[in-house]
């Protein structure tokens, strides 16, 4: 069918809500937003379902949700896993409490036992409780940190991490199969719960999840001598980080935490941020706010699902409060755990650290300078989960720590994905450990610039909507392919890796369209298509002799490479046509 001919269908069937149709029924005279709806189906991918919710084929809903899930249903039923079970988890957005609980009725129509949480849990706890259990899969309903009309679906397998290839285009077969929605099996919640298929997971998973968390403090003695005199402000955001962070931190002795009261409670709009990502340092305003009236040293923000973890540290010199991004917060844990292990003679002399290959390049001269193994992986945390299955087996590196530029972190094994209550109560400890020693977490990572380089990255993300921003996307990666730049902000290109076709890769990866430009002066930039959004990201990263060296070098290489493929300002003009003009 046509997308005129699925909405019709959508629009007065009964197999549809009466909610659904009337919904669809006020958009008779508005073809392009029918096209948009209907053109296609919600794609599943490798991070799950994402999309803005509504009324659709390519809207997230009820019904996309239960297709999805019918065909999840029959992958953990070829593979011989209903016994086992799946877990079930979601975050605060609108919808996402009815979203677990179709998932799960379905799941249950289908004779597979689901274990649903009661109430908000962060994904970190989802990827928990799939391993605590021995389950065969696990399913967080959340959109992570994109604007609050959006809401998402990941999957994760019996290893606690999300699905990579090839799992997710064997999932997404079995989704294709389920070609009408009334094909799609269901049980209601009370026959569910009666034939034993319908468990709840209460706070004892939370208590668990904590228990193993704290076993990954290195530094006991020196909470207990200055984690009272640091002081705290955290924001949830309206998220699911909420409780686990505030018992964590109260466990380990911080007494002075403030939370950021208009942000505290669960609030499916966001109200008081445009969108709930701790990337953006827009969203700490009420948060710096009560750090000032608190004299904070700390400042903490964690997405809608608890995964990402943003922070501000007070300079004590001057008063004024410092944003780290995620290169810095990362490479910060990743240096205090490596220290404190060595310190305390636990250093294996067989450890990795894993890193994307978008990830600060400082991280390779740390990792050496303690003897570890630095191991780059595609961008996205599931990879980083991935690869920490593989080094189970056999006699692999022992792992250490794993970090994405986007914010996210592990500290310990028991999860699979990024973690941000582990990385809050790893950067609150190092804070202690170095208060105790009269250094600051600003000054250690000075030490850090001044021993290693002044490593600096940013990000540029493109946001091209409508249907034809596949092509657009699509024309930019094959114009950088076929007429690769030589040279850009005075930098030599040296070398193009391409994980799409291999070429120039020396490891065995996945197949990505991604594009790794690396230069001279230990300088690269990378592009990529967004895997769940009609992006483009560009990184870029360089090494200076000093912040400032570094500032200009970063801003020549950005300028270079995007004034390549046109203006910025002419980016949200749907008419522009990409060009790459030759060097």
């Amino acid at each position: 069918m046509n997308y005129m001919e699925q909405y019709i269908q959508w629009s007065t069937s009964p197999l549809f809500s009466r909610e659904t149709r009337e919904e669809l029924k006020q958009l008779e005279h508005q073809e392009e937003e029918i096209k948009d709806r209907f053109y296609k189906e919600l794609e599943f991918g490798t991070g799950g379902l994402r999309g803005v919710m509504g009324a659709g084929t390519n809207r997230m809903n009820i019904y996309t949700v239960r297709r999805a899930t019918q065909g999840l249903s029959d992958y953990i039923k070829e593979k011989g896993g209903s016994a086992r079970g799946v877990a079930i988890a979601y975050d605060s957005r609108h919808q996402s409490m009815e979203f677990a609980r179709q998932a799960a009725m379905c799941l249950c129509g289908n004779g597979i036992f689901v274990h649903l949480f009661h109430q908000l849990a962060p994904t970190p706890l989802l990827s928990f409780a799939v391993r605590h259990l021995s389950l065969i899969a696990g399913i967080v309903i959340t959109a992570s940190h994109n604007p609050p009309e959006y809401n998402g679906y990941k999957v994760y397998w019996e290893d606690g991490a999300q699905i990579t290839s090839q799992k997710d285009e064997e999932i997404t077969q079995c989704i294709r199969q389920v070609r009408d929605y009334d094909l799609v099996r269901y049980m209601e919640e009370k026959e569910a719960e009666k034939k034993g298929l319908l468990q709840w997971i209460g706070p004892d998973m939370e208590e668990a999840y904590l228990e193993e968390i704290q076993k990954y403090v290195l530094s006991p003695d020196a909470l207990k001598k200055s984690a009272k005199e640091l002081t705290i402000v955290y924001t949830p955001l309206h998220g699911a980080g909420n409780l686990p962070v505030r018992h964590l931190l109260s466990r380990l002795g911080f007494s002075n935490v403030y939370v950021v009261k208009e942000q505290e409670e669960p609030d499916g709009n966001f109200s008081t941020v445009k969108d709930p990502n701790p990337e953006e340092a827009k969203v700490f305003e009420l948060a710096l706010k009560l750090a000032g009236k608190t004299k904070a040293d700390l400042v903490f923000a964690t997405d809608p699902d608890g995964d990402r973890m943003g922070v501000f540290v007070k300079e004590e010199q001057t008063g004024e409060y410092r944003r780290l991004n995620g290169n810095m917060s990362g490479i910060l844990i990743c240096s205090y755990l490596l220290f404190r292990r060595k310190e305390l003679g636990l250093l294996p002399q067989n450890g990795v650290v894993i890193k994307t290959i978008v990830t600060t390049q400082m991280a390779k001269p740390l990792a050496e300078k303690y003897g570890m193994k630095l191991e780059e992986v595609l961008t996205g945390f599931k990879y980083i989960g991935a690869l920490m299955r593989l080094l189970e087996d056999g006699d692999k590196p022992d792992y250490q720590f794993g970090f994405e530029e986007s914010f996210g972190c592990l500290v310990e094994t028991s999860v699979r994905d990024k973690d941000a209550v582990s990385a809050i109560m790893t950067l609150c400890e190092a804070a202690a450990f170095y208060k105790s020693r009269g250094s600051s977490i600003l000054e250690e990572l000075k030490k850090l610039y001044e021993e290693f380089g002044y490593y600096e990255e940013c990000l540029e993300t493109v946001t091209l909507k409508r249907e034809d921003g596949i092509a657009r996307m699509k024309h930019i990666m094959e114009s950088f392919r076929s007429n690769p730049p030589q040279r850009a902000g005075g930098f030599l290109v040296i070398g193009m890796e391409d994980y799409e076709t291999g070429k120039g890769i020396k490891k065995k990866l996945p197949k990505s369209n991604v594009l790794r430009f690396l230069m001279s002066g230990d300088s690269w930039f990378c592009i990529r298509p967004s895997g769940t959004e009609p992006k483009m990201k560009f990184y870029f990263g360089v090494k200076g002799q000093s912040f400032e060296d570094a500032q200009e070098k970063l801003e020549g290489l950005k300028n270079d490479i995007l004034n390549r493929i046109g203006r910025r300002n002419q980016w949200r003009n749907e008419a522009f046509t990409w060009e790459i003009t030759k060097e």
